[in-house]
């Protein structure tokens, strides 16, 4: 690998990492400017202590210094300070700036995507029809089942209906029923309607399931209402699994109303 290669790689490197990269040094920066800081605090101290005092006669007199007169005095000493505490206010704004336009353009990229999906399988809808396109979405439920054997997982209790079910967001088991699930999706939706916005924890709070360490995370609004995907699939042991999926997956910055 020739020099110039390792100089490629190391600026990939470098421009992939750079949020990263800008808050390591945005923190140091603070430890750095509050050391230079308080440097420059002890010497300008030391500055005025000294030159409070003056030989008049052979008794020292006490010469009160004037604020402009202090700060006349000692203000490049805390020239080092300001610098790190300017470069360190610029590191994190970069940070920021960075972090925020891409994390704009995974937004856009995922709402291209979502879009594309859709057109993609109203376009399969249309031209195979209703029932074949279940059929393949059932064989795609029967592989999420196949791949996630209900004998190695728990099957959660939750008292509402007792057909079994795999919420193919979170990979769980559990008890519920279409109709259960359904008036869920219904209550979920209201609540966007009345608050403007339902997070995955509200749905998962109606069907009893404990939340994840996202489902606060993402959710429904006005824009992006709740509507479940069933399929059907058998577990090994031959019982009926109904395969629960979002139609409209839950979104980040769900809360955000514009």
């Amino acid at each position: 690998m020739g020099f110039a290669d390792i100089l490629k790689k190391f600026e990939k490197v470098t421009t992939d990492n750079s949020p990263n990269i800008l808050t390591a040094i945005g923190v140091t920066g603070t430890a750095v400017t509050a050391y230079l800081a308080g440097r420059a605090s002890f010497k300008a101290a030391e500055v005025l202590a000294e030159t409070e005092y003056y030989e008049d006669t052979e008794e020292k007199d006490i010469l009160a210094l004037s604020l402009r007169d202090k700060v006349e005095l000692t203000w490049k000493l805390y020239i080092p300070a300001a610098g790190s505490f300017v470069m360190t206010i610029a590191c994190i704004i970069a940070a920021n700036r960075i972090g925020t336009r891409r994390a704009a353009a995974m937004a856009a990229a995922y709402s291209l995507s979502e879009k594309a999906f859709e057109e993609y399988k109203k376009k399969v809808v249309d031209k195979m029809g209703e029932n074949k396109e279940q059929a393949v979405r059932d064989e795609i439920a029967q592989d999420h089942i196949d791949q996630n054997p209900v004998k190695d997982r728990e099957v959660i209790i939750t008292g509402i209906g007792d057909v079994l079910c795999y919420d193919a967001y979170s990979g769980r088991y559990f008890q519920s029923d279409v109709q259960s699930l359904r008036a869920a999706m219904n209550d979920v939706n209201q609540q966007v309607v009345n608050s403007y916005y339902a997070s995955l924890t509200d749905f998962y709070d109606r069907i009893g399931l404990a939340r994840t360490s996202i489902s606060d995370d993402v959710g429904w609004n006005a824009d992006k209402l709740l509507n479940l995907e069933f399929s059907t699939g058998m577990t090994e042991d031959k019982r009926p699994c109904i395969h629960v999926n979002f139609n409209v997956a839950p979104i980040r910055d769900y809360h955000r109303v514009h």
